[in-house]
C-alpha cells in the first residue's frame, strides 16, 4: 500500500466523522496516539506487535489530519525524497 493509498483508505474509513469533530479535537487525538506510543515504546521496547500497533494509530491519525487540512502525504514526504531539505546532505550534516 502507497502513502496515498493508506491516506485514500483512512478517508474512507473516517473522514465523515473526523470532519465532523474538526481539526482542533483531532490534533488533540493525534497527540493522544503519540503518547500512547511514548509509552509503548518506554514500557515494551522489544514487542514489536505492540509498537506495530501504536505506529498505525500514529499515521492513521496523521492521515486524517493531512487529509482535513488539505494536505497529500506523499506529496509531503517528498520533501524528504533527495536529502535533508536544511543541508542538502545523506545524511543529515545539520
Amino acid at each position: 500500500m502507497t502513502i496515498q493509498e493508506f491516506q485514500n483508505q483512512i478517508e474512507a474509513i473516517y473522514y465523515e466523522r473526523d470532519a465532523e469533530r474538526g481539526v482542533p479535537l483531532t490534533f488533540t487525538w493525534f497527540v493522544e496516539e503519540v503518547g500512547e506510543l511514548a509509552k509503548e515504546i518506554r514500557k515494551h521496547p522489544h514487542d514489536m506487535e505492540r509498537l506495530r500497533e501504536e505506529f498505525a494509530d500514529v499515521f492513521a491519525w496523521l492521515a486524517t489530519l493531512a487529509s482535513l487540512l488539505g494536505v497529500e502525504l506523499e506529496d509531503a514526504a517528498q520533501i524528504y525524497a533527495d536529502s535533508c531539505p536544511k543541508c542538502k546532505h545523506t545524511p543529515c550534516c545539520c
